[in-house]
C-alpha cells in the first residue's frame, strides 16, 4: 500500500518546498489562501473530522431509521466495518496532501507577478482568432448561447468548482470501494495542481476578459463578474503592495478549471458503475469548458492544456497506484479491507 501514496506524498512535499523556497528568495511570508476561515491548524483537523461525520452520522441514521435507539451501536458497527487502519491512513494521507499542495499551489500562483511578470495574452489572443477564421471565442458564444439566463447557468456551472474538488476528494478518499481508487484520484488531482503551476510559470497570461475587457461588457452582473472584479483589485493589490493581506490569482495558462474537472471526469469514469453518474461528469465537465471561454477566463489553448494535464495526472497517478489499463478500461487490485464493508453502504464501486 506504500506504493500508493508514494507519489502523493512526494508531489505534496516537492510543491511545499518550492513554495518555501520562492518565499524565501522573494522575502515574501507564505500566506494562507483561506486564512478568513480560521487558522490552517484548526481548519485541517475539523476537515479530517468532518469527513469522518460526513461518512459515519448518516449512515448510522440510515442503519437505525426504524429503531434510532439502536444509532449509537450501528454508529460502532460502522466504524468498525469501514473505518479501518487502512482507511484512516489514506483519508490522513490525502487530505493533508491535498492541503499542503493546494496551499503551495496558492501562493506560487501569487509570486507569479514577481518571478515572471511577462504576460504572453497577445500571442494567445491571436491564435484564438487563427483557429476561429477570424472570430472571437467569446462573441460567437455570446451570439450564440445569449447573455441572459445562459449567463447565469454558466456561471453557476464555473462557481461550482469552488466546492467540487475538495468535496470530490472527500467523496473518493472515504466512500471509494477500492481503497486505491482514493489513491488514484488524491494523487492525479494533486499532479494536475503541481503541472498547473509550471504551466503558470511557463507562459504567464491573464485571460481574455483581464486583458480584453471590452469583449465582455455586455454580460449581466453574475458572481463570476463579481469574482473577476475581486480578483483584478487583488492583483494590483499585490502588484502595487497596497494591501498585505491580498493574494494574486490571476494565471490563465493552462486552465485547472478544465484540468481538474477532467480529472474527476476521468476518474470517475473509470470507477463508478452507473452510467447516468459519468454521463453528469461528462456534460458537466463540457459546460464547464464551455463556461471558461463563455467568461473569458481562458483562451482555447489554456483549455486545451488544462485537458492535456488531467490526462497525464489520471495517467501517471493511476500507475503510481497500481491500476491496470487496457483495452476494456482500467483494472485494478482489489484491497483487503474493503471486504468488510456492506455493499450496501458504498457510493463507489
Amino acid at each position: 500500500m506504500r506504493r500508493a501514496y508514494t507519489v502523493l506524498v512526494g508531489t505534496a512535499v516537492v510543491m511545499s518546498v518550492i513554495a518555501v523556497t520562492t518565499s524565501l528568495a522573494l522575502g515574501q511570508g507564505l500566506k494562507d489562501p483561506d486564512g478568513s476561515l480560521g487558522p490552517s491548524y484548526v481548519r485541517l483537523p475539523l476537515m479530517l473530522v468532518g469527513a469522518f461525520l460526513a461518512d459515519v452520522v448518516p449512515r448510522s441514521l440510515w442503519r437505525s431509521r426504524r429503531h434510532l435507539r439502536t444509532f449509537r451501536t450501528e454508529a460502532r458497527l460502522l466504524v468498525r466495518e469501514h473505518w479501518t487502519r487502512e482507511r484512516i491512513t489514506m483519508v490522513t494521507i490525502g487530505l493533508v496532501s491535498f492541503y499542503l499542495t493546494y496551499v503551495s499551489y496558492r501562493n506560487l500562483k501569487n509570486f507569479l507577478p514577481q518571478v515572471n511578470g511577462t504576460l504572453h495574452d497577445s500571442a494567445l489572443h491571436s491564435l484564438d482568432r487563427a483557429l476561429l477564421f477570424g472570430h472571437e471565442p467569446a462573441v460567437l458564444l455570446h451570439s450564440l448561447l445569449g447573455e441572459g439566463i445562459s449567463a447565469w447557468v454558466l456561471a453557476f456551472v464555473y462557481l461550482l468548482f469552488l466546492p467540487v474538488s475538495p468535496l470530490s476528494l472527500v467523496v473518493y478518499l472515504v466512500w471509494s470501494r477500492n481503497l486505491t481508487y482514493g489513491y488514484w484520484y488524491a494523487t492525479a488531482q494533486c499532479l494536475a495542481w503541481m503541472l498547473g503551476t509550471m504551466s503558470y510559470y511557463a507562459l504567464p497570461t491573464l485571460g481574455p476578459n483581464f486583458a480584453f475587457p471590452y469583449l465582455y461588457t455586455d454580460l449581466p452582473n453574475t458572481g463570476v463578474a463579481e469574482m473577476q472584479n475581486s480578483l483584478i483589485n487583488s492583483r494590483i493589490d499585490v502588484i502595487f503592495a497596497t494591501s498585505s493581506n491580498a493574494i494574486q490569482s490571476l494565471a490563465g495558462f493552462a486552465s485547472l478549471h478544465v484540468g481538474i474537472i477532467l480529472t474527476l471526469a476521468l476518474v470517475v469514469h473509470y470507477t463508478v458503475r452507473h452510467a447516468w453518474l459519468r454521463r453528469v461528469m461528462w456534460v458537466y465537465f463540457g459546460l464547464t469548458v464551455v463556461s471558461t471561454l463563455y467568461f473569458g477566463w481562458h483562451y482555447i489553448a489554456d483549455d486545451i492544456a488544462g485537458a492535456g494535464i488531467a490526462v497525464a495526472s489520471v495517467y501517471l497517478g493511476g500507475l503510481a497506484t497500481g491500476q491496470k489499463f487496457d483495452r476494456r478500461g482500467r483494472a485494478s487490485h482489489p484491497t483487503a479491507s474493503t471486504a468488510k464493508v456492506p455493499v450496501d453502504d458504498r457510493v463507489i464501486s
